[in-house]
């Protein structure tokens, strides 16, 4: 199976083959993995962070897979309401830009964990 990384963090090495590298927020990161995901592509993390912190963080990336026959309702479901929790949290408290180098490299290591529990070596793709 192939990978591709949807991101805005600036850490992830550009390689145009594997990378949807999104000039943009957070939110313009899920965004464009929904409309992935409504194109049929597979969702393969999840697209919010691993703790509440990390929905301050000004970066993301999330791993999709490869296009399907069909469209999965339940990958529609998960990125449609992580926008909206997404959104939701944001509404009391803003992005931490104070700390993104700090949030950039912590997602790029969540990354290469999400890679590493796929059993995928990365090193070619971030």
């Amino acid at each position: 199976m192939k990978y591709k990384i949807v991101t805005n963090n600036p850490l992830i090495k550009p390689n145009s083959e594997n990378l949807y590298f999104v000039k943009g927020s957070y939110e313009d990161v899920l965004i464009k993995v929904r409309d992935l995901v409504y194109e049929g592509i597979e969702l393969i993390s999840h697209p919010l962070g691993a703790s509440m912190r990390m929905l301050y963080s000004p970066y993301r990336s999330i791993i999709v897979g490869e296009k399907c026959n069909k469209i999965d309702p339940y990958h529609i479901e998960i990125i449609e309401n992580s926008i909206l929790n997404y959104r939701n949290t944001l509404e009391s408290r803003k992005v931490d830009w104070v700390n993104k180098d700090d949030y950039a490299l912590i997602d790029k290591e969540l990354l290469k964990s999400t890679f590493s529990d796929l059993e995928v070596n990365y090193n070619n793709l971030i």
